[in-house]
This record gives C-alpha cells, structure tokens and sequence, in this order.
C-alpha cells in the first residue's frame, strides 16, 4: 500500500470515528433532541386538536388549516437545526480551541463541520417526514401529490438552512454569540415559513416579499407539490440561489479558529 493510500484509509477512518463521536454527542443532548426531533410533529399534534384547525374549507385556497400546516411543521425542524441546534455547538468548538487541535491531527477541521451537517440534515429530514406521517394517519392530510417536486424542494430547503447556520457559526466567536444570532435570525425565518400565518393568507404585497425569502419560497413550493402541481421555477430558483449564496458565504467567511 502506497504511503499517499495509506493517508487516505486513515483519514477516512478517522473521518468515521469523528462522524460515531458528534452521533452520540448529539443523542446526549436533550435540548437538540427536542427542537429538532419532537417540537415540530408535537406541534402539528397540537393544532390538529383543535376543532376549527380540521372543519372544510377553514384554510386558504378551500383547505382545512391543518392542511396548510402540514408542510410548515415540515419546514420548521430544518430551521431549529441550522440555527439553534448546530450553530451554537460549532462556535462552541472554535471557543474551546477544539477547531485548532484538530488541525493537527489526521481529522481536519471540515470533516467536523461535514459531521455536524450531516447528523443535523438527517434529523431534520426524520422529523419532516415524522410530519407528514402524523399528518397523513392522525388528520386525514393527503401525502403530496408532486412527490419529486416536493422532495427536490425539501432537499434545497435543508441545503439552505444548514448553509444559514453554518454562516452563524461562521461568524460567532463564542456559542452564546451564535445562540443570539441564531435567535434573530430564527423568529423572521418561522414567519417566513408561515408559522404564525400561512403564506398563502397573507396580502399579496407582503407574500410576494416572503416569497423571495428562502423559507418562504420552500413552503410555496411545498404547497403546490402537496396539491399535485410541479412547484414554481421561481420558487425553485429562489431556493437555489439562496443555497449557492449562503454556502459560497459561510464557506468565504468561515474561521476554524
């Protein structure tokens, strides 16, 4: 085995043992566990408890309200991921000096970063799609019609908001820097996402801001999936640039120490 060979099988190990360490960091923390995992379907639980969240023609477009929520407590684990889950915990590395020590072993700095994307995307995911089950089996909510739409849109949408909280990691110098960051941030991306009014309840002038948001686009495009339509190319399009942006950004202004 050559000595270039050898490096690379090393890495990759190590590049494992990184990924099985952050997994059971990440399962010890209950807090995480919670806003990521079970704050969101507990929410879609709650709402689909109410009596006029589930009556006909309740929601916009003839929808019941708990249709039209569905896919923003899809949404809302992504946001909780990027920016009050993983964002803290990567500033919190580079306040320790825990960014610096890797740099001198095997592991490099970016499979930390690689990891703790990776752990909080799939969490995210297992939580949207918890949403749609509940949705589906305890509310009569109908499975998205536009499946490929829908998917193409829930994978820009977690690229976003894993780029959104690794550009607050990248800024903050401590975790509490990025938890109050990630806080600011936080409140506009759920409004965005039509958490306290869907978006397609709110005047035309104001949807047509939201919609260039990118939490704002997702659940527009998210919506006309669900109904069985190909999502909007501009809705799309927004999410696509805002992926490319956010990631070109953190990736510029990123700081391993």
């Amino acid at each position: 085995m050559s000595a270039i060979t050898a490096t690379l099988v090393r890495g990759r190990g190590a590049n494992s043992a990184v990924l099985r360490s952050e997994v059971r960091l990440f399962l010890r923390e209950p807090g995480s566990l919670f806003g990521v995992m079970v704050f969101p379907p507990a929410l879609l639980v709650i709402l689909g408890s109410i009596p006029a969240f589930r009556e006909a023609d309740s929601g916009p477009a003839g929808l019941r309200l708990i249709d039209a929520y569905v896919p923003i407590t899809v949404l809302l684990p992504m946001i909780v991921a990027g920016l009050q889950a993983m964002a803290p915990v990567i500033a919190g590395y580079r306040e320790r000096g825990i960014l610096r020590r890797m740099s001198t072993t095997p592991v490099q700095p970016p499979a930390l970063l690689g990891a703790q994307m990776t752990i909080h995307g799939v969490a995210a995911l297992a939580s949207s799609l918890l949403s749609l089950a509940i949705g589906r089996l305890a509310f009569d909510v109908k499975l998205p019609q536009q499946a490929f739409g829908y998917l193409l849109a829930l994978l820009l949408s977690v690229v976003v908001a894993l780029s959104l909280g690794a550009l607050v990691s990248a800024r903050a110098r401590t975790a509490k820097v990025a938890s109050a960051i990630g806080s600011t941030v936080f409140f506009p991306s759920m409004f965005c996402a039509g958490v306290w009014l869907p978006v397609q309840s709110m005047p035309t002038a104001l949807a047509n801001i939201v919609e260039l948001t990118p939490f704002g686009a997702a659940a527009q495009a998210m919506n006309q999936a669900a109904a069985g339509d190909w999502p909007s190319w501009s809705h799309l399009a927004v999410l696509a640039a805002w992926a490319v942006v956010l990631t070109a950004a953190s990736a510029r202004w990123f700081r391993w120490e």
